[in-house]
């Protein structure tokens, strides 16, 4: 069954988020889709605030998902805290300046981008140093400190808030835990709106199987990717996009897809609206099995090192 909300990431720059919302065929798929987009702001410019607008005009409801400049770290991480302030106090000038309709303000908690980049081409060396770091204690409490009252001034002002989160954080609190939070720099912060990042492309041979388990963990999931974004893996066919659409609109009624322009780009889109999400799907055993050992060991480790 189709869930009750669909949304895409949108992490486009103009003149290319320009072209998309100029395009009429992509609007009527997603009014057609009833879906949301929740749109990077990677910068604050007139014409990402006129896109917004074309958006919203045309009846698809917009949220806002906030990224820095990459030499700030890009996401929002344990040591920025000060620069992503700043930013949020500049997107609130920019809505205000545009009048722009947005539905919530989201925060994406990863490592700094250049970390990110370290992962994709040296993965020992990186997560060496993710260990190492996982040690410091004092830096998770002092980012939780800073982001929850950030986020509790964003409340109060009548923000939705959302984050955007490994799902490696569900096995932290299965565990009763703070390790996984500290080595992969997710932070468990009350929020309106909780969307797990469970990419089947960025998981390697088990991506599937712990997919699967991990959305039967959470509200809200994210699929994909189907291009864009700053990661180089390889990206989801549409039998693939579609596998794990099905498998997550099983256990989750809130789903989104990374990325929109992806989508776009490789004919997804239109193909979406026909699709039978009540189709079966088939998880390999080994998937199932090797992704179970995965999690049971991730939570193992995480009540090792609290």
């Amino acid at each position: 069954m189709k869930p009750a909300r669909l949304s895409f990431f949108n992490e486009q720059d103009p003149p290319e988020l320009t072209q998309l919302v100029a395009d009429a065929a992509v609007l009527r798929q997603l009014h057609a889709l009833g879906a949301h987009v929740t749109m990077g702001l990677r910068e604050l410019s007139d014409e990402r605030a006129e896109a917004i607008k074309r958006l919203t005009g045309e009846g698809v409801p917009v949220g806002a998902w906030l990224l820095l400049p990459k030499e700030q770290g890009y996401f929002a991480t344990y040591d920025n805290v000060d620069a992503v302030s700043a930013r949020v106090d500049a997107v609130l000038r920019w809505v205000e300046r545009h009048q722009l309709t947005l539905g919530s303000l989201g925060f994406d908690f990863e490592p700094d981008l250049r970390e990110l980049d370290t992962l994709f081409h040296s993965p020992v060396r990186a997560l060496a140093g993710w260990a190492r770091r996982s040690g410091d204690r004092t830096r998770r409490a002092r980012a939780l400190e800073a982001y929850g009252a950030l986020i509790r001034r964003l409340q109060r002002a009548g923000w939705r808030i959302e984050a955007y989160q490994f799902p490696l954080l569900l096995e932290d609190r299965a565990a009763g835990s703070h390790f996984l939070q500290r080595f992969a720099s997710s932070l468990d912060v009350p929020v309106e709106r909780e969307v797990m990042m469970t990419y089947s492309s960025l998981l390697g041979p088990l991506g599937v199987g712990l997919m699967e388990g991990w959305t039967r963990s959470t509200r809200a999931v994210a699929v994909g990717s189907t291009g864009g974004g700053v990661d180089p893996l390889p990206k989801l066919s549409f039998d693939e996009l579609s596998r794990d659409l099905r498998l997550a609109a099983r256990a989750c009624d809130d789903v989104s897809i990374f990325s929109l322009e992806g989508c776009v780009m490789h004919g997804h889109l239109p193909r979406l609206i026909d699709l039978d999400w009540g189709a079966p799907v088939r998880v390999p055993v080994h998937q199932r099995l090797g992704a179970a050992v995965i999690r049971s060991s991730a939570r193992a480790l995480a009540r090792l090192l609290r």
